[in-house]
């Protein structure tokens, strides 16, 4: 049975912490599909969507194992929609542990086959978060090291 993986986030923007998680899936997974979603917790997105889409996609061209979708869903219904067995979350520190063991739960629970797969953050990317990014870019500062294309 082919290992199908789910990589969801609003990824507002995709980060190279992002990309780092997605590299390093692949050496445990057949498949990743990339799904960015709609957060309904967040007013506004800052980058448009359609604008990650693309720079995602440029990202892994090549590479037929990724695929980047959108949805608006729980992302336990987009599992069973592509018939992904596991959702793959990085975590920078025990904060990112509590929110995401939460929600670790109540998707196993909106979906018993989906097992949630936790890898911790390449030190280097520890301190990157799309919010910081965000900031950064918003008053002008230089971003580029942190994200895996051209801003």
């Amino acid at each position: 049975m082919k290992k199908i993986a789910i990589f969801p986030g609003s990824f507002d923007p995709y980060t190279m912490g992002h990309h780092d998680i997605v590299l390093r899936s692949l050496n445990l997974f057949d498949e990743v599909i990339i799904g960015i979603g709609y957060n309904s917790t967040k007013k506004n997105r800052y980058f448009d969507i359609d604008l990650m889409v693309s720079k995602i996609k440029g990202v892994y061209e090549g590479e037929d194992r990724v695929k980047v979708v959108v949805y608006n869903e729980l992302t336990s219904t987009l599992a069973k929609t592509y018939g992904a067995q596991f959702l793959i979350r990085g975590l920078r520190n025990t904060t990112d542990f509590e929110y995401e063991n939460t929600i670790s739960q109540m998707n196993r629970y909106l979906n018993e086959e989906l097992e949630t797969v936790f890898l911790i953050t390449s030190p280097q990317f520890a301190a990157i978060s799309s919010t910081v990014i965000r900031e950064v870019h918003r008053y002008g500062g230089n971003v580029s090291e942190f994200l895996p294309y051209p801003v």
